[in-house]
């Protein structure tokens, strides 16, 4: 395979019963597309044979121009870790991460990939706030609610001007992004907020855009990880001012290029 363009990474845990249906729509897509690219599925300690089932559609569903890969380990460390360990072994020039619901389809990945392809931007981020009439099947209201108290914590507690910090549909350019994911340390789900805020205070060119938004059954947000959330977007505050960023961002904005775009 020719260098690969794309790295597709799935974060999973205890998703053994849904990966067909993700895989399923997933690969076909990748294998139609004028690009190389890889699929690497990041097995999060699950008790269940996520790892299993998806070596085996892996072995029996090869498809041109997409290369497959099982990443994974014990135990559970949680979704941050597992999108980080994905970003540091992607191969791509550029990578997305995507929930294994495919809550946002697949089909809206060009929105993503547009302008980083273009040079325009290095990170660009999926929103179901930006156009509230993106999202077809909405969540229980009290989540909605709970996602947008969420949102007015995190912007008053890191200064960050985004609307929606939690869309699991996000695209990187790596060669920008890599040394920002060796420092980030937030396993939770506030990761979304560590690697944005790395990143906006890096320098580095971030979109946020709206995408269609499906809310799909069987959310691993409890709401003991949903508090853990607040907990974590208050330590990113604490490392922040503790000058736990400072040496990597610093390097990021001194060796930034004026100007970048993929060949």
């Amino acid at each position: 395979m020719s260098k690969v363009l794309l790295s597709f990474i799935i974060p999973a845990y205890n998703e053994a019963a849904r990966l067909g249906n993700t895989l399923g729509q997933v690969l076909p897509y990748l294998a139609a597309q004028p690009y190389p690219s890889e699929v690497l599925l990041v097995d999060d300690g699950s008790a269940d044979d996520t790892a299993a089932v998806a070596q085996r559609y892996f072995d029996t569903h090869a498809c041109p121009g997409v290369a497959m890969r099982v990443l994974s380990y014990q135990p559970n460390r949680g979704k941050g870790y597992a999108v980080r360990q994905g970003l540091l072994a992607a191969q791509g020039e550029v990578a997305v991460f995507s929930d294994a619901d495919l809550s946002t389809p697949i089909t809206e990945l060009p929105r993503l990939l547009a302008s980083l392809l273009a040079g325009q931007h290095d990170v660009v981020f999926g929103s179901r706030a930006l156009d509230r009439g993106v999202v077809g099947v909405h969540q229980t209201w009290l989540r909605e609610q709970s996602g947008r108290f969420f949102n007015r914590i995190m912007r008053r507690l890191t200064g960050l001007p985004y609307a929606d910090t939690q869309c699991g549909f996000k695209a990187f350019r790596l060669a920008s992004l890599r040394p920002l994911v060796q420092v980030a340390v937030l396993d939770g789900f506030g990761f979304d907020v560590e690697l944005l805020y790395l990143a906006t205070h890096a320098g580095l060119r971030l979109l946020e855009l709206p995408v269609a938004w499906n809310n799909v059954a069987g959310s691993k947000v409890s709401l003991r990880s949903g508090l853990h959330s607040f907990w974590e977007v208050r330590q990113v505050r604490q490392l922040a001012r503790k000058g736990a960023y400072a040496g990597v961002l610093a390097a990021a904005v001194a060796t930034r290029p004026v100007t970048s775009a993929l060949s």
